[in-house]
C-alpha cells in the first residue's frame, strides 16, 4: 500500500486494515449518475416530481413536477440509493413515488460483486460525513469529483459485509428510537414554552382576574383592566445614523431576536463599511423588515448598530421593554404583523413603520408588565435547562450511532480479529 494511502487511511481514524478486508476507494464501489439539469422553465404542477435535496430529508408537500419524457436513467423509484453532494452532503435510500432525479444528487448502481447495497449505504453514511468535515475544514471550500472518487475506504469480504449491515441496523433501530423519543420530548417542551410565555403576555398571571373583549381577532379575552393602543401612541421610530460604524453590529432573527453579530456564526455578505447603518440603544424594539412576518425583531439588549433596511423604534414610559420583548416574539404576533406587510408574495413581505404603527397590542399596567417579565425569566429558565439538557443527550446518542457505524464499517471495532 502506498504511504500517502496509509496516511490518509489514519486522518480518517483507520489504524490498520483488519485481516481478510481489501482497501478500495469510493469510485469503484459502483457507477454515480448525476441528475438532470432541470430549468425552471421545466416546472410545473403535472408529471412526476422533481427530486431536489430539500426534498430527500423532508418530504415537499406541494415538489415541483415535470410532465415530459427523459432516459430512463434519471428514473428515480423506491429503494433507489442516492447521494446528495452539493451544499449538503448525504446518503439516502429513495422511499416516495417514481420521481425524475435533479442535478447535484447522484443516483449509485452498485457494484454487487465488490459491496452489497446494505453495506454500501452504511458505508456511505460513514465516508460522506467525512468528506463533510473535509468540505468544511480549512483546506476545501467545495466537494470535487476527485475528492469524492479518491477517498479510501476499507472493504469485508461480502459475507462480513452482510453480518455488519444486519448488525448496524439492529443497533441504530435501537438508537433512533432513543433519539426520536428525546426529540418528541423536546418539541413538547419548546411548546410548552411557547404555550406559557403567549398565555402571560396576553392573559397575565392571574387566572381570577375578570376579563373582556380585547376587540382585537389575535389577543382575543384579555384581562379587563387592560388597555388596548396602537403601536404609532407607544413607539417612536428612532432614525439616527452611525457617522463611524464603529459601534457594535447587531443581528435580528426570529430565532433569538436581536443579539451581536460577533455572537453567531453568520456567513452572510457583510457590507464593506457599516457607517450610515442605524443606531439603536439598549431597549429599543428592531424590526427586521423583510423578515417581520417570520417573527425577526425583539429588544435590543446593547447600543449597537443595523442594517439601514432594518427599522428601530424607542418604547413610551408606558411599555416596559423586556415586556415589549416577549410579546413580539410570540407566533401569533408575528402574524399580526403579516397583516399590514406589503408584498406581492409572501416570503417578500416587508413591515413599513406605517404598518406597524397600526398594530393593536395589550397595555397592562407597568407594575404588571415587570411582574410578568419577571415570573417569565424563572419558568423559561427551568425549561429552557431542561431543553438544553434534552438537546445534550440527543448530541451525545447521534453521536454513539456515528462512531458505531464508523467502527463497524471500517473494522476499527474488532481489531482483535486483525
Amino acid at each position: 500500500m502506498r504511504k500517502d494511502s496509509l496516511v490518509r487511511l489514519e486522518q480518517h481514524g483507520i489504524k490498520r486494515i483488519p485481516k481478510g478486508w481489501t482497501q478500495s476507494r469510493v469510485k469503484y464501489l459502483g457507477t454515480y449518475l448525476n441528475g438532470y439539469p432541470f430549468k425552471p422553465d421545466d416546472w410545473g404542477s403535472v408529471g412526476r416530481p422533481i427530486l431536489r435535496i430539500q426534498d430527500l430529508s423532508s418530504t415537499s408537500s406541494d415538489p415541483n413536477r415535470y410532465d415530459g419524457e427523459l432516459p430512463d436513467r434519471y428514473l428515480i423509484q423506491s429503494g433507489d440509493i442516492l447521494i446528495s453532494w452539493s451544499a449538503s452532503l448525504g446518503v439516502y435510500r429513495w422511499a416516495g413515488e417514481d420521481a425524475w432525479l435533479n442535478q447535484h444528487i447522484f443516483k449509485v448502481a452498485v457494484d454487487t460483486t465488490r459491496v452489497l447495497d446494505e453495506f454500501f449505504v452504511w458505508l456511505a453514511e460513514w465516508f460522506i460525513r467525512e468528506m463533510d468535515r473535509e468540505v468544511h475544514g480549512s483546506t476545501m471550500q467545495h466537494l470535487t469529483a476527485d475528492a469524492f472518487g479518491s477517498f479510501p475506504v476499507l472493504l469485508p469480504p461480502l459475507n462480513k459485509q452482510a453480518q455488519i449491515a444486519e448488525r448496524l441496523m439492529q443497533e441504530t433501530t435501537r438508537l433512533d428510537a432513543l433519539v426520536s423519543a428525546k426529540e418528541e420530548m423536546l418539541e413538547l417542551l419548546s411548546e410548552k414554552k411557547r404555550a406559557f410565555r403567549t398565555h402571560v403576555v396576553t392573559r397575565g398571571l392571574n387566572v381570577q382576574a375578570p376579563s373582556r373583549d380585547s376587540g382585537v381577532h389575535w389577543l382575543g379575552e384579555i384581562p379587563a383592566h387592560w388597555r388596548i393602543e396602537r403601536a404609532r401612541w407607544l413607539f417612536s421610530e428612532r432614525d439616527e445614523r452611525s457617522t463611524t460604524g464603529e459601534e457594535e453590529l447587531l443581528t435580528v432573527s426570529h430565532l433569538t431576536g436581536v443579539t451581536p453579530r460577533s455572537q453567531k456564526d453568520v456567513t452572510m455578505f457583510e457590507a464593506e463599511t457599516t457607517e450610515g447603518y442605524k443606531i439603536c440603544q439598549p431597549g429599543d424594539l428592531v424590526i427586521n423588515t423583510l423578515w417581520a412576518w417570520m417573527g425577526a425583531m425583539g429588544i435590543s439588549p446593547v447600543k449597537g448598530i443595523v442594517s439601514p433596511a432594518y427599522n428601530v423604534y424607542q418604547p413610551g414610559p408606558c411599555l416596559d421593554s423586556k415586556f415589549v420583548d416577549a410579546l413580539v416574539r410570540i407566533p401569533i404576533f408575528a402574524e399580526e404583523v403579516t397583516r399590514y406587510s406589503k408584498g406581492v408574495w409572501s416570503s417578500r413581505l416587508r413591515l413599513y413603520p406605517e404598518g406597524f404603527f397600526e398594530v393593536l397590542l395589550p397595555v397592562p399596567p407597568l407594575s404588571e408588565q415587570r411582574e410578568i417579565t419577571s415570573v417569565l425569566a424563572k419558568e423559561t429558565m427551568e425549561l429552557d435547562g431542561l431543553i438544553v439538557a434534552t438537546e445534550r443527550t440527543i448530541l451525545l446518542l447521534k453521536e454513539r450511532r456515528a462512531a458505531l457505524v464508523a467502527a463497524a464499517v471500517t473494522g476499527q471495532a474488532e481489531m482483535e480479529e486483525a
